[in-house]
């Protein structure tokens, strides 16, 4: 009777040993092919699609190159810079993939958490500069804009405490004339070889990213403090670059260098003057929500 109910028992608990370990076997090639097919999925998830800004932008030309030298089937879609912002806040709201052209300083490096894919291949160069470029002669007919200009220099953290509070909704001239109030001491050197002028025009030009807006506005309103009637406009980047080699713009305060406008450097350095860094350790390349299982852009070859 024992032996019988021993047996039974033994038979019971291999039945169950042997239900489990076809259950953990059958687990681990499901789990396996799910990874492999959610890998796999990524592309047509992002409907192998780059999101980008305007098409004149260096960032995304330097993106379709990137997508030749690393034999990606994907196309860069261009948009505009607050297309591509709504599209990641969209994305990021439901947890979803994207790949968009990115730049820092951005205000949206301090709303998400987000990350660069590495570029072992270097298509998207190494850190960048924002420069003051002004047209030929600008020294000459307007000195004390000329310094002012000159002498415009601010950091990452300065420029994307005003980007930041205008993308929030708040205006952007009300925002600049706060960060100017906050920031008199470094506004104080910018205007220390400049004296007050009345009503002397000066026409700035810039393009549509929300680094450019901070930058152009605040210097537009220290250059208006100093006496000067201040006209901005905004324009895509060729045309930016062609209205000062012409004449037509003063100066812009919005060239990234040495790669992201080096095809405009390169038609009109010899038709402008390059004033230098007004903000250094800029970045572009290619960006992705942080929780995406990505790290390279060697990752979407896969």
């Amino acid at each position: 009777m024992i032996k019988n109910k021993l047996r039974k028992l033994g038979i019971l608990t291999c039945v169950v040993l042997s239900l489990a370990v076809v259950g953990c076997s059958s687990n681990e090639p499901k789990n396996d092919t799910e990874n492999a097919k959610s890998e796999e999925a990524l592309g047509k998830q992002l409907d192998y699609k780059i999101t980008g800004i305007d098409a004149g932008a260096g960032v995304v030309q330097a993106a379709e190159k990137a997508v030749e030298e690393y034999g990606l089937d994907y196309n860069v879609q261009t948009s505009s810079g607050a297309a591509m912002t709504q599209a990641l806040a969209d994305a990021i709201e439901n947890e979803e993939p994207i790949i968009i052209t990115g730049w820092s300083p951005h205000w949206m490096f301090a709303k998400y958490d987000l990350k660069y894919l590495e570029d072992p291949k270097g298509v998207f160069g190494g850190a960048e500069h924002i420069n003051t470029i002004a047209r030929l002669g600008l020294k000459e007919d307007k000195a004390n804009a000329y310094n002012i200009l000159d002498k415009f220099y601010w950091t990452s953290e300065d420029m994307e405490t005003v980007m930041l509070q205008v993308n929030n909704g708040a205006d952007v001239k009300e925002v600049a004339r706060q960060w100017i109030d906050d920031n008199q001491d470094k506004v104080n050197e910018w205007i220390a070889d400049a004296e007050k002028v009345d009503g002397d025009e000066v026409k700035l030009a810039y393009v549509a990213w929300d680094t450019e807006i901070a930058s152009t506005n605040v210097i537009g309103l220290v250059l208006e403090d100093m006496g000067y009637d201040v006209t901005l406009t905004q324009v895509d980047a060729g045309p930016m670059w062609a209205a000062v080699a012409s004449g037509d713009a003063d100066a812009i305060v919005a060239a990234w260098l040495p790669g992201t406008h080096e095809k405009y450097m390169s038609d009109y350095k010899e038709q402008v003057e390059d004033l230098g860094p007004n903000l250094e350790e800029a970045k572009i390349g290619l960006v992705v929500p942080a929780y995406m299982d990505i790290n390279s852009i060697e990752d979407l070859t896969k």
